[in-house]
């Protein structure tokens, strides 16, 4: 079976090994002349990223580089970027990475042409009509982990660094227009980076599969997205040059972040104050949250997992799913407690409100409280 394809939901994407040399018409069909592209500091020196912009340069396309994007990124990376856009006269943005090089680029593109502060447009009610949408510059995004699946989102999250609390910034324009999913970028990733982005796409799925909101299309991509990552995800750990399991996983990070258009719940309304305090690394952030949670919301959706346990892989229903998802992060050395990663448990008490203000809350399918959420960190820290 060939792993390569054209598709165009819920964007158009071209999958398969070998397909970055194909960037230069995913920027024509873009409408871009002089795109600016844009990563993480890890990345900026690595042979994928040069390699990238020697195509870049080969056709014509300049290779301007933006790499000051720290892991958690925020409004001053996201400055210091708007004005490495306009400073150089770019059309259009290449957001290359993982999760912090993608949600970055993708806001340098939204920002650069509007005239607000970029917390104007929080993910809250409908503060994205705030923007100008025509001002909004073209993204192709080109993802080098198999996590996040930011490549297919439209929204970025950014860190206000003044108050530690990680922002989600929505807007129906900030789906790249285009994306390329090359398997063979993702070869060199390190054991725990593969895991800890391989275990946040399958936190995308878990959450959007739990999710009590009405969304089919969303549910049956969620489920075979599991499926994916239970099946190929330790033979990408035991093998980053796996090709197939490394392509089965670039596709299970894009289904996870189009899953979650029906909702996220507790695991993320979790990490992301953990994470911005802490700077912990988000996907396994979520791994060590999400036995807690499921524990939280067995009662709402052990039916659910009783049905779909078998078809992912894992015996014995919800129990044996619940069972399954410790015994998978042990298997990638994942820490049980985040007391491990430096998260310390006298913050309690800080981090429950920002966890209630996330809006990841309102997927969960168990109502988050005061007290259910500080006995959630209470387990997890």
């Amino acid at each position: 079976m060939s792993l390569t394809g054209n598709w165009s939901y819920p964007t158009a994407v071209k999958f398969g090994a070998g397909r970055i040399a194909e960037l230069p018409e995913a920027c024509a069909q873009a409408g871009m002349t002089r795109p600016l592209l844009v990563t993480d500091k890890g990345l900026a020196d690595l042979p994928i990223t040069h390699q990238t912009l020697d195509i870049l340069e080969a056709a014509g396309l300049g290779r301007a580089l933006f790499s000051e994007v720290d892991p958690n990124p925020n409004e001053k990376n996201l400055e210091a970027g708007v004005a490495a856009y306009r400073d150089g006269g770019h059309d259009g943005v290449i957001a290359f990475g993982g999760g912090s090089g993608l949600d970055l680029g993708k806001m340098v593109a939204f920002m650069a042409g509007q005239t607000r502060p970029i917390w104007d447009f929080e993910d809250i009610g409908d503060w994205w009509t705030r923007a100008d949408a025509d001002a909004i510059a073209p993204i192709v995004a080109v993802p080098t982990t198999a996590g996040t699946g930011s490549e297919v989102g439209r929204a970025s999250v950014i860190t206000d660094s003044v108050s530690h609390v990680k922002k989600i910034i929505f807007h129906p324009k900030v789906l790249p227009s285009v994306v390329i999913c090359d398997p063979e970028l993702t070869v060199g990733m390190p054991k725990f980076i593969t895991a800890g982005t391989g275990l946040d796409a399958f936190a995308h799925c878990v959450e959007a599969f739990s999710s009590p909101h009405y969304h089919p299309m969303s549910q049956g991509i969620a489920l075979e997205g599991m499926r994916l990552v239970v099946e190929h995800l330790p033979r990408a750990y035991a093998d980053g040059t796996d090709l197939e399991a490394r392509a089965q996983m670039m596709s299970a990070a894009a289904m996870g972040a189009t899953a979650f258009q029906k909702g996220l719940g507790a695991i993320h309304a979790l990490s992301h104050p953990i994470g911005a305090v802490f700077g912990t690394h988000h996907g396994t952030t979520n791994a060590v949250c999400m036995p807690a949670v499921l524990d939280l919301n067995a009662p709402l959706i052990a039916d659910r997992f009783d049905r779909a346990a078998s078809y992912i892989g894992v015996e014995g229903g919800f129990d044996g799913f619940r069972a399954f998802v410790q015994d998978f992060n042990d298997s990638f050395a994942i820490p049980k407690r985040l007391a491990d990663m430096g998260a310390s448990a006298d913050r309690i008490d800080e981090l429950v409100p920002m966890a209630l203000a996330d809006p990841s809350c309102g997927g969960n399918p168990v109502e988050l409280t005061e007290a259910n959420v500080k006995a959630l960190f209470e387990a997890v820290i």
